[in-house]
């Protein structure tokens, strides 16, 4: 009996992202409104797909600082405020003790 040929074709699919991932691949558009030469909207989108391997080895790391993705970046953004409220109420507690 022959192998069936999905199994073929998704072995080329994985062949393909293993290399798109491990290479990285950039698609980038403009769209742009004008009327009369007058910029009236313009969007830029970029688009990158990569390993999280690849993306850190070229510097691109946001999700690491991104509050809503990592636990880490939260924790350091909650001991922030935390220490910004602390100074203020020390500032507080120094005035009050002035009056």
């Amino acid at each position: 009996m022959s192998e069936p040929k999905h199994s073929i074709n998704a072995t080329g699919l994985a062949d393909i992202l293993e290399r798109v991932l491990d290479k990285g691949i950039v698609i980038a558009g403009d769209i742009k409104i004008q009327i009369a030469d007058i910029d009236l909207l313009t969007i830029k989108i970029r688009l990158l797909v990569a390993s999280v391997d690849k993306a850190m080895e070229m510097g691109i790391n946001w999700w690491q600082e991104d509050t809503y993705l990592s636990t880490k970046a939260r924790e350091k953004e909650l001991m922030q405020q935390q220490d910004d409220l602390k100074a203020r109420l020390e500032k507080l507690e120094a005035f009050n003790k002035t009056i």
